[in-house]
């Protein structure tokens, strides 16, 4: 059960922005921010750890606070939280260890090289560059942009872009693999 509440939580939030958007003509931003409560409870729900209960929180907050103002703008806020929480996890890996994608890694590969050890961190730093970039993006869209401009970005370039940075990991880490393995 634990599985498919992920799941539930994992789809809801990459069709968010869209959700929103088309709602948005048709109910008022107090009766969407049932979905962001229900994006909470599920978020809630389906860990054990701090920060994620602290994002259910948090998503809990903008979410009440679109029911009290009646204002899609803290809906619009949330994409904006999922990048502060997903910088958090990456940055705090980062200072206190190992790093994230070095423990992704060894899930495939236990006993990694010394280089791959800072190749991990190094993209970590990346990842975390991109939270705040596309974070920022978020942002400034929500608060700034129009309602379609905010979707677009929100719903489907920020996931372009980072499919974009998946890929080219990929290319790289390939060519530093094999730049070790001849080397």
């Amino acid at each position: 059960m634990a599985r498919a509440r992920m799941v539930v939580v994992a789809a809801i939030s990459l069709a968010y922005p869209v959700l929103v958007y088309v709602a948005m003509g048709r109910f008022e931003p107090r009766w969407l921010s049932l979905l962001l409560f229900a994006l909470a409870l599920l978020r809630a729900l389906s860990t054990r750890q701090p920060l994620w209960w602290a994002a259910a929180a948090g998503a809990g907050l903008l979410a009440g606070l679109a029911t009290v103002l009646n204002q899609a703008l803290p809906l619009k806020l949330y994409p904006a939280l999922v990048n502060v929480v997903m910088l958090t996890v990456f940055a705090t890996s980062l200072r206190f260890g190992p790093p994230l994608v070095e423990r992704l890694a060894r899930l495939q590969e236990p006993d990694l090289p010394p280089f791959a050890v800072v190749y991990t961190r190094r993209v970590t730093q990346v990842w975390c560059g991109f939270f705040v970039l596309n974070g920022g993006l978020a942002l400034l869209t929500a608060l700034y942009a129009s309602d379609r401009v905010w979707m677009l970005y929100n719903g489907m370039l920020a996931y372009v872009m980072m499919g974009l940075l998946f890929g080219g990991e990929w290319l790289v880490r390939r060519r530093v693999k094999a730049a070790h393995a001849h080397g």
